[in-house]
């Protein structure tokens, strides 16, 4: 789970939205007129001041204040008078609000406790502002940024770095924030939790001092050691670690103070001490950890705990879960059934036993549940983070809490365990209540899917419904009680084309054509680049596409904002074709506007593009092609040209990718070479993209299921974006070409991986959506290609489904929100359930229906070598 979603879901009921958005209290200097001859500036997070005519270095030392919430006005008080005074240019986090969101529990650790930024003009004002600010703040309190080289004891660090908007492509070939170097090289401005400054830079002698105290904390003296890091998070980490005086292996929770804040505000070191406090209140339980001491590390506090043998709940799935296959046996859903049932009654118990000693746990949910399985199989469990339990007593509301299992702000004291314990009877069956946060008569649809694939008895699942819906006002937005005889969906995704109808009007009901930055809401990409709600995986740009491709009809209005938004690119827009300029490009096209197509192309081509990575997302495989289709449907040969060097650069060594799969790994680069061999014919290139398919097949590992999937190390991926699905895209396409014994076989198991009757999202890129995208297009021979197939998909695929003014909408990454977007959302199931409907044609670019009597989209010049034609054409023996 990435727990970076949570901040973006305050500012909207049903979309996920940049945080800044949300309407807050700003502090005075934010809300102050601006100084005289300064100007002022409003970007994401930050208000930015700067003396008009100033002229800063292009980068260097700058400083940050860190504050708490509490001294955080008075603190940017006296910064502001400081700077304006001397015509030093900084910016701010202008509102409570913003400061809390970037100093949580799980908020960004390389970003987290920037409260100001100072832009001295050199070295020498560098210091001589560290020392003022130093003095002037007195020691306020503040949270350490990790990222930065803290002045002394107090709220001043100091880090290297860019001053103005400049990028570079990092390792992995992504657009990254640069520096130059002194041979005027741009390379990656890093900012990770960690001070680290250029190689190449020397470090000024004041900084000595401070470089020496940051190096003295050690854990020297420390009765423990650490061996690996298990966890982290914006508070500190959790690590496994021994005692050296026993050699018991042991668990050290690190806390750093004013960092890490929950709901309430209370910091790291507050929740690890109310952990201690419930776990001794809880001491002699069997079913949660003993405290074995605590310790303080320079200002970072310790709670030493004993580690208990298991494995969270949440991983069990993968391997205990019968829904993982096609068609599981009824004695494997009964016996998982009973396996489940045991493990709810346990956790129930061991709750009970919390209550009983008057503790709140306050956030059950899978991660926070280890089970443990004894030579029968036998399985116990045990809780585990207490860092949110308090006593009865106390009254507090939850303030941590895994949105899965999030009980209403009503809810207080032990109704919250019983809200959380009764998801948990929900997700064992099926793990999808984060939908709850969304619309929590979601529970009701979700009780009757598990009953209908499980031997469970139905008052269980009742039982869990009654419970969740408790206290829930009729009318109220977001908890919306169907009828009682009618159905949860306005219509079933299966229903083409009511579903079609359906979903382009809960895409037209999303518009926010009034912003400039997006015109649907998508994945919160959507802030990370300055083309994110453009652009084709998270933008309008793909959602137009899939509208096109189905047949839904045009949107003038959008297609008319596109326009407006691409005539002059923002600075650090990406490149891309899923991610930025190509993908644009190569859409405008198809719309019908060429001129601005081949506007947005030259740009690309004025820009550093042969530096991007190999990949089909964000870098050159996706590049090539839509430069590629550019030229074939301009005639402009420079297009075809520039295409042919992507190739060449991405079947380099030097440029492979260290993932596998469509998006990010070797099979976008397999796609760019084979189109081209389709319009070259030069056999090479073929060869080329074969190599580039055995290397994603060679990071692949097939389970016990016969399913190929994409290993990662620690999980196995099957999905069309980073999984094997994707790789399986393009064997079809390859073999439609030419034999190929291996990549007969990986298909045919790829095939398998994409007929689960379950799968955690609905997202065309990482869930349900694009299998069933890709066993509508396959070619592969055998079973699991049918009708009856997809329609297993499309049951799935509806699982996730929650309606939206009326319409049928699909939530986006996470499930705490609805997306729009095609690479997460709405049009990308859209665009899946188009090329399952009967005569659908719908597609993703490049990867055209392969299918007897389809046809690909694009016209196909004279003369050239298609996916069609080459088997008769050429033999390749």
């Amino acid at each position: 789970m990435n727990k970076g979603y949570a901040a973006y879901c305050d500012a909207d009921r049903w979309f996920y939205d940049a945080p800044y958005r949300r309407v807050g209290e700003s502090y005075p200097p934010a809300l102050a007129p601006v100084p005289s001859g300064w100007r002022s500036h409003r970007s994401g997070d930050w208000l930015a001041l700067r003396p008009a005519g100033a002229e800063l270095p292009a980068q260097g030392w700058k400083i940050h204040v860190s504050a708490t919430l509490d001294n955080a006005e008075s603190v940017l008080t006296t910064v502001y008078a400081y700077c304006t005074e001397r015509n030093i240019a900084f910016k701010f986090v202008p509102s409570r609000y913003l400061l809390h969101l970037r100093n949580a529990k799980y908020a960004d650790r390389a970003a987290s406790g920037k409260f100001i930024t100072v832009y001295p003009a050199d070295e020498g004002q560098c210091r001589r502002i560290a020392e003022d600010l130093d003095a002037a703040l007195g020691g306020a309190a503040g949270p350490y940024i990790l990222s930065d080289l803290r002045w002394g004891a107090g709220p001043v660090h100091l880090r290297y770095g860019s001053f103005t908007l400049r990028h570079c492509y990092g390792e992995h070939g992504e657009l990254v924030p640069a520096v130059e170097t002194p041979d005027g090289r741009l390379v990656p401005d890093r900012r990770g939790p960690a001070f680290q400054p250029p190689e190449w830079l020397e470090l000024p002698a004041f900084l000595d001092p401070h470089l020496q105290a940051r190096s003295a904390v050690t854990l020297a003296g420390v009765p423990f050691t650490v061996e690996r890091a298990l966890h982290f998070s914006n508070g500190g980490g959790v690590y496994l670690g021994k005692d050296s005086r026993s050699g018991e292996t042991v668990v050290l929770k690190e806390a750093r103070p004013y960092a890490g804040l929950a709901a309430d505000g209370a910091d790291a070191v507050t929740r690890l001490h109310r952990e201690r406090t419930a776990l001794e209140r809880l001491a002699g339980l069997d079913c949660v950890p003993a405290v074995r001491g605590t310790f303080t590390v320079g200002d970072h506090h310790f709670l030493v705990l004993q580690h208990l043998d298991g494995k969270p709940l949440n991983t069990y799935f993968a391997r205990r879960h019968p829904l993982i296959e096609a068609d599981p046996a009824p004695a494997e859903l009964a016996s998982y059934t009973a396996w489940a049932l045991k493990i709810h009654q346990q956790v129930t118990e061991a709750v009970d036993a919390v209550h009983a000693r008057g503790v709140v746990f306050n956030d059950l949910h899978l991660f926070n549940i280890m089970v443990a399985e004894d030579d029968t199989g036998e399985p116990s469990v045990a809780l585990l983070d207490f860092e949110a339990a308090a006593h009865i007593d106390e009254g507090l509301r939850q303030t941590v809490a895994n949105p899965a299992f999030v009980a209403p702000a009503e809810r207080r004291g032990f109704a919250v365990d019983r809200y959380a314990l009764a998801c948990l009877r929900l997700a064992l069956f099926l793990p999808l209540t984060s939908l709850l946060v969304l619309d929590r008569t979601k529970a009701a649809h979700l009780a009757a899917v598990a009953a209908e694939q499980f031997p469970v008895p139905r008052r269980f699942l009742d039982e869990a419904v009654e419970e969740i819906l408790s206290g829930v006002p009729e009318g109220l937005p977001g908890d919306r009680l169907p009828a009682p005889a009618g159905p949860y969906l306005p219509v079933e995704p299966g229903e083409w084309p009511a579903a079609r109808t359906s979903m382009a009007a809960a895409l037209r009901a999303s518009a926010t054509p009034h912003r400039e930055d997006r015109f649907v809401p998508g994945d919160i990409a959507q802030f990370a680049t300055a083309h994110g709600g453009i652009g084709f995986g998270h933008g309008i740009a793909g959602v137009l596409h899939a509208l096109a491709e189905t047949g839904a009809g045009p949107w003038p209005e959008a297609e008319e904002w596109l326009v407006d938004r691409t005539a002059e690119p923002a600075s650090g827009t990406p490149l891309g074709f899923y991610d930025g300029l190509a993908g644009t490009a190569w859409t405008l096209d198809r719309l019908g506007h060429r001129e601005r197509a081949l506007a947005l192309a030259d740009r690309l081509l004025h820009q550093p593009w042969q530096s991007a990575g190999p990949d089909l997302y964000g870098g050159l495989a996706g590049i090539g092609l839509a430069l590629d289709a550019l030229g074939t449907a301009s005639g402009e040969s420079e297009l075809h040209t520039a295409a042919l060097r992507c190739a060449e650069l991405v079947a380099h060594p030097d440029r492979r990718p260290g993932r596998a799969g469509l998006l990010y790994g070797n099979s976008g680069p397999a796609l760019l070479l084979v189109r081209l061999y389709e319009r070259t014919g030069d056999k090479e290139l073929l060869i080329q993209a074969a190599h580039a398919l055995h290397r994603d097949l060679d990071r692949c590992v097939t389970s016990a299921y016969g399913t190929l999937q994409v290993n990662e190390g620690w999980r196995t991926m099957p999905y069309l974006g980073e999984g094997s699905v994707g790789i399986g895209m393009v064997l079809d396409d390859w073999l439609e070409h030419g034999p190929d014994e291996r990549f007969e076989q990986a298909r045919t198991e790829i095939v398998r991986a994409a007929q689960a009757t379950f799968y955690a999202q609905p997202g065309l890129m990482r869930g349900a959506a694009g299998m069933i995208l890709h066993l509508a297009r396959t070619t592969t021979p055998g079973p699991g290609t049918g009708p009856g197939a997809i329609a297993r998909q499309i049951d799935a695929l509806a699982r996730h489904a929650v309606p939206y003014q009326g319409h049928l909408a699909f939530p986006g990454e996470q499930m705490m929100r609805l997306s729009m977007d095609l690479t997460t959302g709405t049009a990308g199931a859209l665009l899946a359930l188009g090329s399952a409907a009967p005569g659908g044609r719908a597609h993703l670019p490049f990867l055209p229906p392969l299918r007897r009597g389809a046809a690909a989209h694009q016209p196909v010049p004279p003369g050239a070598v298609t996916h069609r034609t080459t088997r008769e054409k050429r033999n390749l023996t």
